[in-house]
């Protein structure tokens, strides 16, 4: 979901790939009716898992898991309270899609200040 906003609302700024510790191979249909009411359609995405060479690498890694993240920990961590919502009903995957929605929305607004400020140096 997070992936699906990001690159949805913040093209301009950002690329967002998800990777998780213990990806699922597909996403379970709740999250895709869930965010397909968002106009967003992620029915053929696949996460993938953390890769911690490329964590390390990445300008800004969201931890949402709630777990340490293995190896090296990325210069820019940012970690979400996110409740998981996997096996619940469509309700749980609403309530975290919206929780997610307004976290990526703050990071891709906090994102375009920085570059702004940094345009006017």
């Amino acid at each position: 979901m997070a992936e699906g906003f990001a690159n949805c609302y913040g093209s301009d700024v950002l690329f967002a790939e998800s990777r998780g510790l213990a990806p699922v191979p597909h996403v379970p249909s709740q999250g895709v009716i869930a965010m397909r009411e968002k106009n967003i359609d992620i029915s053929k995405h696949i996460s993938r898992r953390y890769d911690p060479v490329a964590g390390a690498l990445a300008d800004i890694v969201v931890n949402m898991s709630d777990y340490l993240l293995p190896g090296v920990q990325p210069r820019h961590l940012i970690t979400w309270k996110v409740v998981d919502p996997y096996g619940q009903p469509l309700a749980a995957f609403q309530k975290t899609r919206d929780a997610i929605e307004q976290q990526v929305m703050s990071l891709i607004l906090e994102i375009r200040k920085g570059k702004k400020r940094r345009q006017q140096l």
